[in-house]
């Protein structure tokens, strides 16, 4: 594992930092954390408690109390607690302090102020986790997982981001890791002494670089569900005026967010909301109904919502069962011909009905349908199994598989696992063994970037720098 001393640019590792790890804002509390060899030194010239201490022999995990001071004026900043942790039993590795002051605005300023002027810098943005990943505490996978468990807006989001943050995936990759080592070593054992070990055995070879390919495969195959734990989907509610978008909207909310009238051309403008979709964040947008209007605001909206249209995963195409399908039906149609659709047949409680299920599905191309009473909520739990059902494409994952949830580790597997097939198609032509250890490294090497062996320091800052200055 790389060092902590060294020089990143005019970064340098290996010194005390300090940020705020809080929200600011009135609260209850408000931390600032320091992490570094100079933590307790600070600590020592802007805090007093009710007792002198020799912070150097206080025991690690411990809370004292007392009061935040400027140590060239010896005013007092804040009443706060500190909370001591002594390397290597910290976050970072490193001695780390805390300071837990009120919550307010000024006071976690001017302790973060104090903190810097008595020998701290200002830590870069993720370099609490960095130093932690650099000593060694985390490998890459997990320090990626600590910003997936804060951003986490799912239960199941959480889960799979605890779940790395354990070490779930990396412990894959890595036994896949030690496989890959194995095969070398046995090659490389058969090349350089012949005699003494014999030459590896090709069919034993192919039996293992398969069953190695079939286990990064089906890491690959979960990458689609992953992303969209992790990252969510953009569904986009449209249709003519007065269908029942905003009315399909609350329903699935639960709650009345969008105004609903009679009137059609209400909606105006684009209404946007988190919500969970089986375990899937789903970013829904209640969108203006399309038509020609000559209203500047609803043309405007009408506007925005042809382009919202083209950016969607999955459009929830509203169609009104007792007006039936008309010309502004139609036009909507080709509007979003050639996209992930699903027809809403709302009003299902309304009789009589104009149009059926049936009539509806073949107008829309054999797009999947759900028919649903979004003013009454019936039929909206069948409405998200649908989306889940599409947008995971029929599959179903325990909550204590592991799933691949990031771009970047799913391009390292797929590289690895061409690289085997490399070796496959060597061995079935003849390859000397000798040769094919290439790939085999090259392999190994793709799988290290995963958890971190062999990533260079432009990934390591490109991670890094979506992380919050004070984690």
């Amino acid at each position: 594992m790389l060092a902590c001393i060294g020089e990143r640019g005019d970064l340098v590792f290996g010194d005390t930092i300090a940020a705020i790890a809080t929200p600011l804002g009135e609260g209850g509390i408000g931390i600032v954390r320091i992490s570094g060899d100079r933590a307790l030194k600070v600590l020592e010239r802007v805090f007093r408690g009710k007792r002198e201490r020799k912070w150097e022999e206080c025991p690690s995990h411990t809370m004292y109390y007392g009061h935040v001071v400027d140590p060239q004026t010896g005013e007092t900043v804040d009443e706060a607690l500190v909370a001591l942790m002594r390397a290597p039993h910290s976050y970072t590795t490193e001695d780390v302090v805390e300071f837990h002051c009120h919550g307010g605005i000024q006071a976690v300023r001017k302790t973060l102020a104090v903190v810097l002027s008595a020998g701290c810098r200002l830590a870069e943005p993720g370099e609490f986790t960095r130093r932690a990943f650099l000593n060694g505490r985390l490998d890459l996978a997990q320090a990626e997982a600590v910003i997936d468990v804060i951003r986490a807006s799912t239960e199941r989001g959480l889960s799979l981001a605890v779940q790395h943050l354990g070490g779930g995936l990396s412990n894959r990759v890595k036994g896949i890791r030690e496989e890959i080592l194995g095969l070398l070593a046995a090659i490389e054992a058969g090349v350089d002494f012949p005699d003494e070990v014999g030459e590896a055995d090709a069919t034993k070879i192919i039996e293992a670089v398969h069953d190695i390919a079939a286990d990064l495969r089906m890491l690959d195959a979960t990458a689609q569900a992953g992303k969209l734990y992790r990252e969510g989907i953009r569904l986009v509610i449209a249709g003519k005026p007065n269908v029942g978008k905003s009315s399909l909207l609350n329903a699935l909310l639960r709650e009345k967010r969008a105004i609903v009238t009679d009137l059609p051309g209400t909606t105006r403008d684009v209404i946007e909301e988190v919500i969970n979709i089986k375990g899937i964040p789903a970013r829904i947008m209640d969108t203006a109904g399309i038509r020609e209007t000559s209203d500047l605001v609803e043309r405007l909206g009408v506007e925005k919502t042809r382009e919202l249209l083209a950016e969607a995963d999955l459009i929830l195409l509203v169609v009104d069962r007792t007006t039936g399908l008309n010309s502004e039906d139609e036009h909507i149609r080709e509007l979003v011909k050639g996209r992930r659709l699903l027809v809403v047949l709302n009003k299902m409680d309304a009789q009589p009905g104009k149009v059926t299920k049936e009539d509806v599905q073949e107008w829309a191309g054999g797009a999947p349908l759900v028919g649903v009473s979004a003013l009454h909520q019936e039929g909206i739990g069948a409405l998200e199994n649908t989306i889940a059902d599409l947008v995971l494409a029929g599959k179903v994952y325990g909550q204590d598989q592991t799933l691949v949830t990031r771009a970047r580790h799913q391009d390292a597997i797929q590289r690895a696992a061409r690289h085997l097939e490399e070796v496959l198609n060597g061995l079935v032509a003849g390859v000397a063994k000798d040769i094919l250890t290439v790939d085999l490294y090259g392999a190994l090497d793709a799988l290290g970037e995963v958890t971190g062996e062999t990533v260079g320091e432009d990934v390591l800052d490109r991670i890094f720098s979506d992380f919050c200055i004070g984690k």
